[in-house]
């Protein structure tokens, strides 16, 4: 069984299949993209090593060739260097626009390669096969591309939409408990941010989806893919509504750049944290009732998420410090800070001008050093 989601950006409108045991069926449902039944397949060492047979045996049965460019995994992967040698083997390997490269693993392998897509020959077709919870539901959809610099994360890339995306639950069964939270982290803030219904039915199902159990885990990710798809459609560059996606992003991103984007602090674990300090910096503004605030932090760290400043890495953050980052983040406009913030559970909004000092003195309020 399976599901489609429909993107329906006009011209740019592309599925989104969810269910299991679509690697083995790859050649056949993508083979109708492709007009010289060629592709270059971008992965890491590990998702590669896990499945990488598969997929190739796929492709290679539905008279698809192929070829592999294998990245280390890890962030470190999704930046200039990074972006420079995948682009130099493209070249190496000739393909022209009318192949299509296939970006097979998890966010980072999806942002690098739909990046190296979108700038190769001045735009090549690219497909998603995420092989992530947290890819799954968020970042392979809705055509973000991105490397991080020196300067930040995600600071250059540019939208452009895949032609397909397969998401394949049964890949799910290798990836380690600690991703599978960190991408239920942005399940979670679906319901957090626009479906009170979905929050409630996450907060009584949560532990099944992270179990994988399989009519859990199929509704979580197909409805924050629907979630999302609405809001693309909506808002495809983030001028508006789309923005509303970013909650935890402006806190979590600060964490990031200051744990040095690597294993001490994941991603989805960022956005948990950023999160719940939404909700409550929220609450401590009058914007929202602390219950609220309080039941969003208990929803997130039931399922063994961060929601603090002193759950990450060491705890040892200073204030200044992190409303410098967030003075980088994308969504800040004329040196003013944007965050998204909470009016209840499944109602956020964009706040533009936020108070620098009122940020500052919240997160010392949180422990973070003056």
């Amino acid at each position: 069984m399976s599901r489609t989601v429909r993107v329906g950006l006009a011209e740019r409108a592309y599925d989104v299949v969810v269910g299991e045991a679509l690697l083995d069926r790859a050649g056949t449902l993508i083979a109708p993209f492709f007009k010289n039944m060629r592709t270059a397949i971008i992965s890491d060492a590990t998702v590669w090593a896990l499945h990488g047979e598969r997929l190739t045996a796929a492709l290679a049965a539905a008279g698809i060739a192929s070829s592999a460019i294998v990245v280390p995994p890890g962030e470190p992967s999704k930046s200039w260097e990074g972006l420079a040698d995948v682009s130099d083997q493209l070249l190496e390997l000739e393909l022209d626009r009318g192949d299509v490269i296939i970006a097979f693993g998890g966010g980072v392998v999806g942002d690098l390669a739909g990046f190296a897509a979108a700038i190769y020959k001045r735009g090549i077709d690219f497909i998603q096969i995420p092989t992530t919870l947290l890819a799954q539901v968020d970042s392979s959809v809705g055509g973000k591309t991105a490397i991080d610099t020196a300067r930040g994360k995600n600071l250059i890339g540019a939208f452009h939409q895949p032609k397909l995306v397969l998401a394949d639950l049964d890949v799910l069964a290798t990836l380690p408990d600690r991703e599978m939270r960190a991408g239920y982290a942005e399940i979670i803030k679906y319901g957090l941010l626009g479906d009170f219904a979905f929050f409630e039915w996450l907060e009584a199902n949560g532990q099944a989806v992270l179990a994988r159990e399989p009519d859990a885990l199929a509704y979580a990710v197909a409805r924050s893919i629907e979630m999302k798809a609405e809001i693309v459609v909506e808002d495809e560059k983030e001028a508006g509504r789309r923005a509303l996606l970013n909650l935890g992003h402006t806190f979590g991103h600060a964490l990031e750049a200051e744990t040095g984007y690597g294993e001490a602090l994941l991603h989805g674990e960022a956005v948990a944290a950023g999160s719940a300090i939404a909700f409550r910096f929220s609450a401590a503004q009058g914007l929202c009732d602390s219950q609220d605030a309080q039941r969003a932090e208990a929803a997130i760290a039931a399922v063994g998420l961060p929601t603090r400043l002193t759950a990450v890495s060491s705890g040892q953050f200073g204030a200044d410090q992190l409303v410098r980052h967030m003075g980088q983040d994308k969504k800040a406009e004329g040196g003013k800070l944007t965050f998204i913030l909470a009016r209840a559970l499944g109602d956020t909004f964009v706040a533009k001008d936020v108070s620098a000092q009122a940020v500052r003195d919240f997160l010392v309020s949180e422990g973070a050093l003056p």
